[in-house]
């Protein structure tokens, strides 16, 4: 879901903001993709060493935070399911263009991909391409001033703020979702069960068409691998069920009855049609190759 700022009116003028530390100055990396898919500029808080996929990167370079007219605007294209095998499913700073090339809104979102579908499905004939700066290991300082570094250049280039942005503005604002709550498979830990917990598990999975066991909630992940998990499935927009593996109150032995049933070591764990999928590497991998798409839809 998109996070969106507001300044008081297009005439005011841009506030000048103070210079972050060298330790959090935001840095641009910019992924060399396959010929058909176009450049996504990332920006990089602080070192990370994780693995990136081979389809986004063949080669990395580093340099300062790019201007956001010197970044590239990536297509949107009409299937809105072929958005996230372009766009990343990762935090940024993003900003949407019509048409005619005019700009329309500058956002921040936890899932960019997602951000986009939504704003493609809703706002169609706005959204014709996207200009997108992935942000890594960001915090919340660093990500509002990628956000406020490109609204200040537009607004100094214009004169105007982007008519998303402008207060009041209804159209780009996505409302929250109402989310499902997560499963609870006992009544409380102080109850004595009637029927062992792997049964409830296997009861569980064999009739809901997808179950994620997380560490957390859905709307508040407690590991970084349970919020790729999740956001794969919001992005997707599958109707799923969630468990918390870490509550000890109502899903008290969860972790170890499930690693036995599954035979799997480790969380998260996603089934669906009540076969283990795996975890977030498995899940991500297939989402990348479309795979998960065309298992949701049978």
């Amino acid at each position: 879901m998109a996070t969106t700022f507001t300044f008081t009116s297009p005439s005011q003028k841009p506030p000048s903001f103070l210079p972050t530390s060298s330790r959090t100055t935001p840095f641009l990396q910019s992924y060399s993709l396959p010929r058909q898919i176009p450049k996504i500029p990332s920006i990089f808080i602080k070192p990370n060493n994780r693995k990136i996929s081979r389809s986004r990167q063949l080669s990395i370079s580093v340099s300062a935070l790019s201007k956001l007219s010197e970044t590239e605007s990536v297509t949107v294209p009409s299937d809105s399911e072929l958005i996230p095998g372009i766009f990343p499913s990762s935090t940024g700073v993003y900003a949407v263009y019509d048409a005619s090339n005019d700009l329309q809104f500058v956002g921040i979102s936890r899932n960019v991909a997602a951000s986009v579908v939504t704003h493609k499905k809703t706002v169609p004939d706005l959204c014709s391409s996207v200009k997108v700066g992935v942000v890594a290991d960001p915090d919340r300082t660093a990500l509002t001033q990628a956000w406020k570094t490109w609204m200040e250049e537009h607004i100094a280039a214009t004169g105007k703020v982007p008519p998303g942005n402008e207060t009041g503005n209804t159209t780009w604002v996505r409302q929250p979702p109402k989310r499902k709550a997560d499963l609870r498979l006992t009544p409380g830990r102080h109850v004595q069960l009637t029927v062992p917990l792997e049964e409830l598990i296997d009861k569980l999975v064999k009739e809901n068409k997808v179950v994620a066991f997380i560490k957390g909630t859905r709307t508040a992940p407690l590991c970084g691998f349970s919020q790729q998990v999740v956001g794969i499935l919001e992005t997707v927009g599958v109707d799923y069920e969630s468990v918390d593996v870490l509550d000890e109150e109502y899903n008290n032995g969860l972790r170890e009855s499930l690693k036995g049933y599954s035979n799997w070591p480790t969380f998260p764990q996603v089934f669906v049609d009540g076969e283990l999928i795996g975890g977030c590497d498995i899940l991500t991998a297939m989402y990348e190759k479309g795979e998960l798409a065309n298992m949701l839809k049978k």
